[in-house]
């Protein structure tokens, strides 16, 4: 049985009912329940389509049952209004519904969380190489304004990865992977449970020469966490991540070079040996506590410190850290007759970034160049109330709100500091109608505010200071179904974005420069389809199954009436994005999968629209086969087939020249192969 069919069935039962089967197991546990503060996959699912909104929930089979799963692209590729595309080593472009389109380095627009712990800093920004697809059981995607209890107040939303428990995934596992371009990768994983404790470690290894000259990396990661349920109704978890990452950057190149010469790196990253080196730990804590039948409170902690050494054009050397700390109340049960649910919480965020910068002497330190003392802050509350008004259908309504404050210290000159501090409300409307047993449909009215990171204003300060960038700010309509209907699971969703002040890039006073500035207004918009279907059954072999996937997303992101760029396109995402799976699956348990992922137009990459990539297919085969039992599983992937030469990302910049070296090349014909033991 699918996971959404055996989800959607929780959300049309009586309140009562709700509060006993929400916490039944939906996965092989050792304990009496599964965990309160790590919920399984179906509950999580679950409660997650109790928002009325597109929201996604990728099980760790998605992308783990084949080697060289490593970035965004791999977890995120059937999860449709995602464009997530590998730069280079594990870093990534991504984008939700063309959040952070404009950000050419790192991350802004999406709130990415682990265990429910922020891997952002406090003041939006984030880095992707932390993330390590083999320590996740699940991932869940929650597209634009259904995130907001997550303290995601953007136009992308947030992403969540879920690291696995002792209870849902007790015994130890190897794997072993390697391929093309240097790549090896290693893991050792461990559960238990025992009485009303468990745990769950995992260690991983990764090392690659890369597609690309200076693309060499290496990363070390453990992740654990510990739970102990203090009766049947209260529960405690802590979770420790640590991240040892040594990455050097291939860099962009010019479009000729990244069709013609893909492997070639640029001549500056060379020979400035560029490079990004992360150190951090995540500690952090949740505590669940059932009150009553129909009552749940949450609520937990954490700290994150990070040091990043990053020699590019200087070489950069932050020092961060940000302290997070939640509460959540959940009340689901009734007014009069009619159920209700009640959502409401708190989110804080505080960071400090110690921030420094020297002459970059070919990776190595020169002399102090910058020095500034920068802090972040984030405060919000949120409330979300349904109230099933019949017995299949919700009203929805919310309102998030809060206050922010970056400031910038600049030790060296201290007239080029600034501060800016600012408030912002959102509120919500929304209605979640439960057509059948197994298929839902929903509509929202949803506003987001996303406060400058600290990178986009401090570059402002020599123009007139933090005020220059405002908010970004946007209401978004949605209307959509999910669900399953015989042999076809799906969902469907259509977005409109009416956007003020976006946070995008334009010329800066210097040739070639490019800052962050608002642009009046954007609309950004967009259809997200994705569906599995059993298509067949003993069609080769008797027990055998074929089963055919497929994930489409059509995005419309534009500037509206702009003074300069009239209605162009915003540059950054392609219009269509299609990838599709055949997957036939033998009785023994061997599998082979074809697959294609298809842009059929290139994207444009300057606000000018003068300049696009390409258009591409990319024909791909996985396959796999299970031995002694299940215990023993062996995997192989080929990519791009026909070694199509194709470009993968591209930064974005106002108006592009001929020779502008903006263009991230995507990486050749590919094959790996993995080994996964379970004892």
């Amino acid at each position: 049985m699918s996971p959404i069919r055996a989800a959607l069935p929780l959300l049309a039962l009586a309140p009562a009912a709700w509060a006993q089967t929400a916490t039944l197991p939906e996965l092989t546990v050792t304990g009496a329940r599964p965990s309160l503060a790590a919920p399984g996959n179906a509950e999580a699912e679950a409660r997650l389509h109790l928002s009325p909104g597109a929201n996604t929930v990728v099980p760790a089979s998605d992308f783990l049952d084949r080697p060289a799963s490593t970035g965004m692209r791999d977890m995120l590729e059937w999860v449709p209004g995602v464009f997530a595309q590998p730069k280079w080593g594990e870093d990534s472009r991504l984008s939700i519904r063309g959040s952070g389109l404009a950000r050419n380095f790192h991350l802004r627009g999406v709130r990415l969380l682990q265990d429910g712990i922020p891997v952002n800093q406090a003041d939006g920004s984030g880095d992707f190489q932390e993330l390590d697809p083999l320590t996740f059981g699940r991932v869940e995607v929650l597209r634009g304004g259904n995130a907001f209890a997550l303290g995601a107040n953007t136009l992308g939303g947030a992403v969540n990865f879920v690291t696995p428990t002792g209870r849902d995934s007790p015994g130890g596992q190897v794997r072993l992977e390697a391929g093309s371009f240097g790549l090896f990768r290693s893991q050792l994983a461990y559960g238990a449970a025992a009485g009303p404790a468990d745990a769950w470690v995992s260690a991983t290894h990764r090392q690659e020469d890369g597609f690309r000259r200076n693309g060499k990396g290496d990363s070390q990661r453990l992740n654990a966490n510990i739970g102990y349920r203090w009766n049947d109704d209260a529960e405690t978890r802590i979770f420790l991540a640590h991240n040892s990452i040594h990455q050097f950057i291939p860099g962009a190149v010019t479009r000729e070079q990244a069709l013609g010469s893909p492997r070639t790196a640029n001549a500056t990253n060379l020979a400035l040996r560029y490079q990004r080196n992360i150190e951090s730990t995540r500690i952090g804590t949740r505590t669940a506590v059932r009150v009553d039948a129909d009552t749940l409170l949450e609520f937990g902690g954490s700290w994150v410190t990070r040091q990043l050494d990053h020699p590019i054009f200087q070489f950069v050397d932050n020092r961060t850290n940000d302290f997070n700390a939640f509460a959540r109340l959940t009340w689901d049960g009734q007014v009069s007759t009619m159920r209700n649910r009640l959502v409401a919480g708190t989110n804080f965020a505080f960071g400090t970034n110690d921030n420094r910068r020297f002459v970059n002497l070919a990776g190595l330190r020169g002399t102090q160049t910058f020095s500034s003392w920068d802090t972040a802050q984030t405060l919000d509350a949120f409330l979300e109330n349904s109230l099933w008004v019949l017995p299949r259908l919700a009203v929805v309504t919310g309102l998030s709100g809060g206050t922010v404050r970056r400031a910038s210290e600049n030790r060296l000159n201290p007239a080029l500091g600034g501060a800016m501090k600012g408030d912002f409300a959102n509120p919500r409307l929304g209605l979640l109608w439960q057509a059948t047993e197994t298929v839902q449909g929903f509509a929202n009215l949803t506003w987001s505010t996303e406060p400058p990171t600290l990178s986009d204003l401090v570059a402002l300060v020599p123009l007139g200071g933090f005020s220059l960038v405002k908010d970004q700010r946007a209401r978004t309509a949605e209307v959509g179904a999910r669900g399953t209907a015989g042999p076809l699971g799906f969902e469907a969703a259509f977005y409109h974005a009416a956007v003020q002040n976006e946070i995008q890039l334009i010329q800066g006073p210097a040739a070639g420069s490019a800052l962050a500035r608002n642009v009046p207004r954007t609309v950004h918009q967009g259809i997200e389809l994705a569906g599995t279907i059993a298509a067949a059954r003993s069609l080769l072999a008797e027990g055998d199954a074929l089963t055919l996937r497929g994930a489409y997303t059509w995005s419309d992101f534009r500037f509206d009436g702009d003074a300069r760029f009239g209605g162009n396109q915003l540059p950054g995402a392609p219009r269509h994005l299609l990838r599709g799976e055949a997957r036939w699956r033998h009785a023994s348990g061997a599998w082979l999968a074809p697959n294609v992922e298809w842009v059929p137009q290139g994207f444009f990459v300057d606000n000018a629209n003068t300049t696009r990539t390409t258009s591409y297919a990319l024909l791909g085969l996985r396959a796999g086969a299970e031995f002694l039992d299940g215990r023993l599983s062996a995997s192989l992937e080929a990519r791009n087939l026909l070694d199509r030469r194709f470009i993968s990302s591209a930064s974005v910049i106002p108006v592009a020249a001929g020779n502008s070296a903006i263009f991230e090349p995507g990486i050749g014909r590919a094959a790996f192969a993995g080994l996964r033991y379970r004892f």
